[in-house]
């Protein structure tokens, strides 16, 4: 099975809002087994709706819509739809009623413009909203489900996992669809691919897709496959995955299951902290006390954080961490000796078993020959030995302290893992 997703609305192409609706759904019906073939977000226009219906029918056996459903005249999608399948839009007494309610409940009239929502294409099925006004409508034409329903997030939600997605499962038989994603530190794109081209090359043979999703410092490797067996499809998979771990092992930190929330590197390290009963703390200069703000986003983050410094010149470096003066003269900040001294001195002044220091040059300026825009240094320091790397990202600065950030994490976890770095 098939599936398209249309928004409708301007306040998406302009930007005003963000299309999360879209980016739900599709995990929603890949997790079922309908395989999302298109997106597209549509204005509000009649020629504009009417051209993507024509186009969607063409490719899905579904077609999902949301926008355009309200009672204001900016709202024109329930005529699109009555017009585009040729029937009468009338009232609806179950929708009327519930409408009636839903005001009375709120101790305000039922007017006319409210009424209107209560009016629903001929011959259709009606989705109950119970959150809202617009209801649903389901109706077909030459094989292909068209369901239309609210942009409003939740009540979108509501009418899908209590009504829509039921419905298909009862009338439909669907096949499995399975997704399990790798999670990559320490390698890029282009690289990684070198590595596992010979795997990759043999993965058809398992009806086994590979999709690269690289984000700075990270990359994300989702193996998909599809069938009647989830279990041969699930043991096919993790068969892969094996091997792969047999390539890239030292890159790996950790797996992401479909439609749940992926592990982030520091989620991977707050949970080690905590099972091992350890704290950390941190001295950040080039990142200004981004890793400290990913560390206390997580619930629970006072067990293992004690506490960061971020001496962004070397007077501060000097002052609030001890780091020996002659050591810019000789080294400069961005360097190996310097990065090691913030890391033990951290450690010490927080009374940690772990710290992090990072110094280096964010960009876009500040550059030399010697010292490229992008070179940064990061230390780990633990009870038993303190690390230092060097490392050189590219010339844009947010990106650079996302990269830097993530590089310390996962030289933190391989650490604490005792694994080579």
């Amino acid at each position: 099975m098939r599936a398209e997703i249309l928004t409708i609305g301007d306040e998406i192409l302009i930007g005003q809002i963000t299309n999360t609706n879209s980016v739900w759904m599709a995990q929603q019906l890949n997790l079922m087994g309908i395989k999302v073939v298109h997106m597209a977000s549509v204005s509000d226009d009649k020629v504009a709706i009417t051209k993507a219906f024509e186009a969607a029918e063409q490719r899905a056996d579904f077609v999902f819509i949301t926008g355009g459903l309200g009672p204001t005249k900016d709202d024109i999608t329930k005529k699109i739809v009555a017009e585009y399948f040729n029937v009468n839009l009338q009232i609806d007494e179950k929708v009327l009623a519930h409408v009636r309610s839903f005001f009375e409940k709120r101790g305000k009239e039922l007017n006319e413009i409210n009424r209107l929502q209560a009016m629903v294409p001929k011959g259709c099925f009606v989705i109950h909203n119970k959150s809202g006004t617009a209801p649903g409508m389901w109706m077909k034409k030459n094989g292909v489900n068209f369901i239309s329903m609210p942009g409003v997030p939740y009540e979108m939600k509501d009418m899908m996992m209590e009504v829509i997605l039921p419905k298909i499962k009862v009338e439909n038989k669907l096949p499995f669809i399975f997704h399990k994603t790798v999670l990559t530190q320490g390698v890029g794109e282009s690289a990684l691919a070198e590595i596992i081209e010979s795997w990759e090359d043999n993965l058809h043979k398992k009806n086994i897709k590979l999709a690269y999703l690289p984000q700075p410092g990270i990359v994300r490797l989702r193996l998909s496959t599809f069938g009647d067996k989830l279990n041969v499809l699930k043991e096919n998979v993790e068969n892969e995955i094996s091997i792969l771990k047999t390539l890239i092992s030292k890159f790996i930190y950790g797996y992401e299951e479909y439609g749940e929330e992926p592990p982030t590197l520091q989620k991977v390290v707050s949970d080690l902290l905590r099972e091992k009963q350890k704290t950390i703390s941190l001295a950040e200069s080039c990142t200004g006390g981004f890793i400290s703000s990913l560390f206390t986003a997580i619930p629970g983050s006072s067990e293992i954080f004690k506490g960061a410094v971020v001496p962004y010149n070397n007077d501060a470096k000097n002052k609030l961490l001890q780091v020996d003066k002659i050591i810019f003269e000789k080294f400069g900040a961005v360097s190996n000796d310097c990065v090691i001294q913030m890391a033990e001195h951290s450690k010490i002044k927080f009374n940690s078993d772990y710290s992090i220091s990072t110094s280096g040059i964010a960009g876009p300026t500040g550059g030399t020959a010697e010292k490229p825009v992008g070179t940064v240094w990061v230390a780990v320091s633990s009870p038993e030995k303190t690390i230092a790397l060097k490392f050189i990202f590219g010339d844009d600065r947010l990106r650079n302290i996302q990269m830097t950030a993530n590089a310390a994490l996962n030289m933190l976890r391989k650490i604490i893992l005792k694994e080579e770095i």
